[in-house]
C-alpha cells in the first residue's frame, strides 16, 4: 500500500487536537498491518474512504482491496514560543516541515472543565498564535539561508542574485506573520524555495472543533463563524467537526457507525469531511486498477498523464508506457462488465498525453 497525502495536525492545547488525532488513529488502526506503522506514535494512517472500490471488487471478483491512505501527524507541543523551543516546539516543527498540508485545530466550544491555555476561548486569536509560531520558524529558516545566498551572490553567481530579493521579500512577509502561501510567488520563485520545506508556503485548512450536542447544527455557533469569516479572507476552507463524537465513531464497525450518524442527523463523521477536504485543497483524485488478484484506489494529483499515473505503481512501468486502456468508472457501472463496456466502446486507448480523470479504471500496456 502506498501512503499519498501526509496532513499535519496542530492547534493549542486543550482545543481538542489530541482527543481527534487519537480517533483518526484509531479509526486507522488497522495501520498496524502496514510497514510504516511504527515509526512514530504521533502518526497515524487512515484509509480514505471511496464506495467505488468495494462495487469494483465484486464485478471483478477481487481477492483483495486495497484503498488509498492517508497520514496523519500530530504536531504536538505547539504553544506560543513554540519557534524559540517552548514546550516541544521545535521537535514537532521538523515533523511538519514533512507534510503535504496543515489542518490547523481550533476550539469552537464552551466546557469550563476543560481549561484554555490562553484561559479564554477566542478562535481568531488562537489562529493568529500558530500562524505566528509558523511564521517565526520559517523566518529562521529563510534568514540563514539569506545570510548564506547573500555571500554567494556577491561572488557575481546569477542564480544566487536571483533569489535574494526573493528571499527578501519573504523575510519582510514572515516579520509581519503573513504566511509564504499569500504571496502569490511565480514557478521560478517556488522552485527556489523547495528545499527550504517552508511552513506556511504548505496548504492549510481549519478545524472547527465545535461541542457534541452542535453537531446537527452549529449554525447558530459563533465561534465556527468567526473562523469560516477568517478562513474566507484567507482563501482556505473550515470543515467542522466534533472530536468527541469522532472518538466514539472510532471504536463502532463501520454499521454501527453509520446508525449512530444516523441517529445524530449527520450524514458522514468528521474524518471522512476532513479526507475529503484534504483531497479538495491538494487537488488530488484517485484512479482504480482492478483484476481478479486485487482492486486498487492510487493518489494523483489533477493534470497528471497516464505515463506518470503508471509511475504511481512501478517506474518500470512509466519507463516502458506504451498505452493505458481506460474506461470510466460510471460508464462501467452502466455496462455491468468491462466486456459489455468494450463492445460498447467504451474502452478506450489513450497516448502518452492523455490526461488522467477521477474514477478512471486503468490497465497499463508497457514494455520493459
Amino acid at each position: 500500500m502506498s501512503t499519498n497525502l501526509e496532513v499535519g495536525i496542530v492547534g493549542l492545547p486543550n482545543v481538542g487536537k489530541s482527543t481527534l488525532f487519537n480517533a483518526i488513529t484509531k479509526a486507522g488502526a488497522e495501520a498496524a498491518n502496514y510497514p510504516f506503522c511504527t515509526i512514530e506514535p504521533n502518526v497515524g494512517v487512515v484509509d480514505v474512504p471511496d464506495a467505488r472500490l468495494g462495487v469494483l471488487a465484486d464485478m471483478f471478483k477481487s481477492r483483495k482491496v486495497i484503498p488509498a491512505a492517508m497520514r496523519f501527524v500530530d504536531i504536538a507541543g505547539l504553544v506560543a514560543g513554540a519557534s524559540k523551543g517552548e514546550g516541544l516546539g521545535n521537535k514537532f516543527l521538523s515533523h511538519i516541515r514533512e507534510t503535504d498540508a496543515i489542518a490547523q485545530v481550533i476550539r469552537c466550544f464552551d466546557d469550563p472543565n476543560i481549561t484554555h491555555v490562553a484561559g479564554s476561548i477566542d478562535p481568531v486569536r488562537d489562529i493568529e498564535i500558530i500562524n505566528t509560531e509558523l511564521c517565526l520558524a520559517d523566518l529562521e529558516t529563510v534568514d540563514k539561508r539569506l545570510q548564506r545566498i547573500a555571500k554567494i551572490a556577491k561572488s557575481g553567481d546569477k542564480e544566487a542574485r536571483a533569489e535574494v530579493p526573493v528571499l527578501e521579500r519573504i523575510s519582510e512577509a514572515l516579520t509581519e506573520a503573513t504566511p509564504v502561501r499569500a504571496l502569490d510567488l511565480n514557478d521560478d520563485e517556488l522552485d527556489m524555495l523547495k528545499e527550504l520545506n517552508l511552513l506556511t508556503i504548505k496548504k492549510s485548512l481549519f478545524v472547527a472543533n465545535i461541542a457534541e450536542d452542535e453537531i446537527s447544527d452549529y449554525s447558530q455557533n459563533e465561534y465556527v463563524k468567526q473562523v469560516q469569516a477568517y478562513a474566507e479572507k484567507e482563501g482556505s476552507a473550515v470543515v467542522v467537526v466534533s472530536a468527541s463524537i469522532e472518538s466514539e465513531i472510532a471504536e463502532l464497525s463501520d454499521d454501527e457507525a453509520k446508525a449512530f450518524l444516523d441517529d445524530l442527523g449527520v450524514s458522514e463523521s468528521g474524518l471522512d469531511k476532513l479526507i475529503k477536504a484534504s483531497y479538495s485543497l491538494l487537488g488530488l483524485i484517485n484512479f482504480f486498477t482492478a483484476g481478479e488478484t486485487e482492486t486498487r484506489a492510487w493518489t494523483i494529483t489533477k493534470g497528471t498523464k497516464a505515463p506518470q499515473a503508471a509511475g504511481k505503481i512501478h517506474s518500470d512501468i512509466e519507463k516502458g508506457f506504451i498505452r493505458a486502456e481506460i474506461v470510466s468508472y460510471d460508464d462501467l457501472i452502466a455496462c455491468g462488465s468491462q466486456n459489455a463496456a468494450k463492445e460498447k466502446g467504451l474502452v478506450r486507448l489513450e497516448g502518452k498525453d492523455y490526461v488522467m480523470q477521477d474514477g478512471d479504471v486503468t490497465y497499463f500496456r508497457f514494455n520493459v
